[in-house]
């Protein structure tokens, strides 16, 4: 394959010299020289800067440069999060990328489960179901457990773009929403809509299941209620 312009001599450098996630790159003083990139200081600490954000290159004190196993999610994270800041209604045009994406690879993703990860996600929807069960007055968002339900369902889907967006789909979900509101009603007809999802994957029958996540996600159409309450049918993150 014809190499690619990188408009980057470091990351040019690293692929004409066949590194390995794990492999330790040379410092940057080294870098300079004229054997390696034969550029200042000064560039090639601005490329590092970028190889960093891009999540390729990892930097410690102590052990120095390694190139890290590739990962889309910290390209896309870093441009998507620029975006919601400058365009917050932009969130809405992602989350539907999102879902054309889960609903184009869901029959592979399902085929892949393992009964430990069909464990595991039934396991979300208990620990979401407790949390949102009044303890002293409050319920709590199972964030966490949204998130590793769905992301569970992809576990063993070896396609990194894929993962990339659905990985930087939940960590904007939690920055987003997080100021949100929505009845008790709303949270609870999700996690119904969970546990379906996943008796239908649990009985091999993966259309079922993707017709239940389509209607799920047309859920969150669902109207969030405005300002804090002592209402206890409204649910507020905490």
């Amino acid at each position: 394959m014809a190499r690619l312009p990188l408009d980057s001599d470091l990351l040019d450098f690293i692929v004409k010299k066949g590194f390995h996630p794990g492999d330790r790159l040379p410092t940057i003083n080294e870098l300079q020289d004229p054997e390696h990139l034969g550029i200042s200081i000064s560039k090639v600490r601005e490329q590092l800067e970028v190889a960093r954000a891009l999540g390729i290159v990892e930097v410690r004190s102590k052990t120095g440069m390694k190139l890290r196993e590739y990962s889309f999610t910290p390209a896309i994270r870093l441009s998507l999060f620029y975006a919601l800041s400058a365009q917050p209604q932009l969130f809405e045009a992602f989350s539907a990328l999102r879902n054309h994406v889960e609903i184009a690879f869901w029959h592979e993703a399902c085929a892949l489960l393992t009964d430990e990860d069909r464990l595991g996600m039934r396991q979300c929807i208990l620990a979401a179901r407790e949390k949102l069960s009044p303890h002293n007055g409050h319920i709590h968002i199972p964030y966490e457990e949204h998130r590793a339900f769905h992301l569970g369902m992809f576990n063993h889907l070896e396609n990194p773009f894929v993962i990339g967006i659905l990985e930087a789909y939940w960590d904007a979900y939690e920055a987003v929403e997080v100021s949100r509101y929505a009845d008790y009603a709303y949270h609870t007809k999700v996690w119904d809509y969970h546990e379906r999802i996943l008796d239908a994957i649990c009985a091999s029958d993966f259309e079922r299941a993707q017709e239940l996540f389509i209607e799920h996600i047309d859920l969150r159409q669902h109207p969030h209620g405005a300002p804090a309450t002592d209402d206890p049918t409204v649910v507020e993150w905490r």
